[in-house]
């Protein structure tokens, strides 16, 4: 019983973005009181749910909240849609044409694409390292001008093997992961679509060569982007206020909770070493809580570091 009210406050939020307590009370025949303890509830489930006091104030969940992906089958939304079309056409209320749209986004959130809308001036990045003097940022620079122009380039690219190899490639897109640069493009030494790492390239040349771009998918470029299939551990964390802004950057504030006067954080984590080498990276203002196995490895992770510094 207290799940399915549960559940059917969060649609409530959803379509309509903010309700009073007292909206809450009259419909499950609770008490305010007790609004408030499901509302905590939920609070506690990560949902990102605000109370706001005053006046106009009133119980709302973030509007860029989405349910979780696989919350539902494609089946079960495409039903509660129609379902929803249909209370629709006997009762004309805008609530439910709003918990329509936000469904429909739902289903087509979950069909992910690789890359953003491209939309000129819409993101600017720094793309350089750790003390870079300008040719890194360049280099992206170049590499973005030939994918857009679509001109073939020579690089000098340090190979595997440790040598340095002359390639003739054709850039189609440049990929961001984990703050490493790869630049996906076809090789016309392989005769196919390799992925180089931008950091290993030591020369770049521009062509008057012009290729006509050629068909890829996202599964296509060999990187473990987050996929149904991959490996996720769902991660709760403890972190403190020096830690918190940094939090925020790398988790998003919508998985960041205070409860008692500490900042707890859950999410769904890719599970590699690249996770292990993040939390160390945060220092000790973010402790894992759970799970057991993944605190014991970050720790023992930090007892090698201090053995090698010794």
């Amino acid at each position: 019983m207290k799940f399915s009210i549960l559940l059917e406050m969060v649609f409530d939020l959803l379509s309509k973005r903010k309700v009073t307590a007292t909206y809450f009370a009259d419909k499950f025949e609770l008490s305010v009181r007790t609004v408030y303890r499901y509302i905590d509830d939920l609070t506690l489930a990560g949902l990102p749910i605000q109370v706001l006091r005053g006046r106009d104030g009133g119980i709302c969940i973030s509007d860029s909240y989405k349910l979780p992906k696989g919350f539902m089958t494609k089946e079960e939304y495409e039903a509660a849609i129609e379902a929803l079309q249909m209370m629709y056409a006997q009762l004309p209320e805008e609530r439910f044409l709003d918990a329509k749209r936000k469904l429909s986004a739902q289903v087509k959130s979950e069909i992910r694409d690789f890359s953003l809308s491209g939309e000129v001036g819409a993101i600017l990045v720094d793309g350089g390292t750790w003390g870079d003097s300008g040719t890194f940022a360049e280099k992206l620079r170049l590499f973005e001008e030939c994918i857009k122009e679509k001109i073939v380039i020579e690089i000098e690219y340090h190979s595997r093997g440790g040598e340095y190899t002359q390639r003739r490639i054709e850039p189609h897109v440049l990929v961001c992961k984990q703050s490493v640069w790869y630049l996906y493009a076809f090789c016309h030494k392989q005769r196919a679509f390799r992925l180089f790492r931008v950091g290993r390239i030591r020369s770049t040349l521009k062509t008057e060569e012009h290729f006509v771009k050629r068909a890829f998918t996202r599964e296509d470029i060999p990187l473990n982007f987050r996929t149904m299939d991959a490996d996720f551990v769902d991660v709760r964390f403890q972190i403190s206020e020096k830690s918190f802004a940094d939090a925020q950057d790398w988790l998003g504030n919508e998985h960041l909770r205070q409860v008692g006067g500490k900042w707890y954080a859950d999410a769904s984590l890719p599970d590699d070493e690249a996770l292990i080498g993040k939390i160390l990276g945060m220092g000790a203002g973010v402790q894992v809580l759970s799970p057991t196995s993944l605190r014991e490895r970050v720790a023992q992770a930090a007892l090698r570091i201090a053995q090698a510094h010794q």
